[in-house]
């Protein structure tokens, strides 16, 4: 199972990026699909899930209103809809999946670096 994370950038404050996280090599989808984010010197944060198949969605709190976070169940793809991005929400955003309803995400993606600059 690979997760392939992509869409990744530089903005200013104030604009926006998508994020894109593809699961390949795998049988059946993830349950859960989820998005954690780790800025320099800090620890690894949440930032938001999606489970199949009621597509429900949990945010942090820091991105709430903010954040979108969707999914295509044919591709197995999850997107990350970023608005109104903050100098604090830059980090190296990880895309993560579990075929469980809860714990911890066994399989992680590549990092995607987003900087927004104010």
């Amino acid at each position: 199972v690979q997760l392939q994370a992509s869409g990744g950038g530089s903005v200013l404050t104030g604009g926006s990026l998508r994020l894109s996280c593809a699961a390949s090599g795998c049988t059946f989808s993830f349950y859960r699909m989820g998005w954690f984010r780790q800025a320099p010197g800090k620890e690894r944060e949440f930032v938001a899930v999606i489970s199949w198949p009621t597509g429900s969605t949990v945010y942090a709190d820091s991105v709430k209103g903010r954040f979108t976070l969707s999914r295509d169940n044919a591709k197995n793809t999850v997107f990350l809809q970023m608005n109104s991005l903050k100098p604090e929400d830059t980090a190296a955003y990880y895309c993560a999946g579990s075929y469980s309803t809860m714990g911890t995400f066994a399989y992680w993606g590549q990092g995607t670096q987003v900087t927004v600059s104010s």
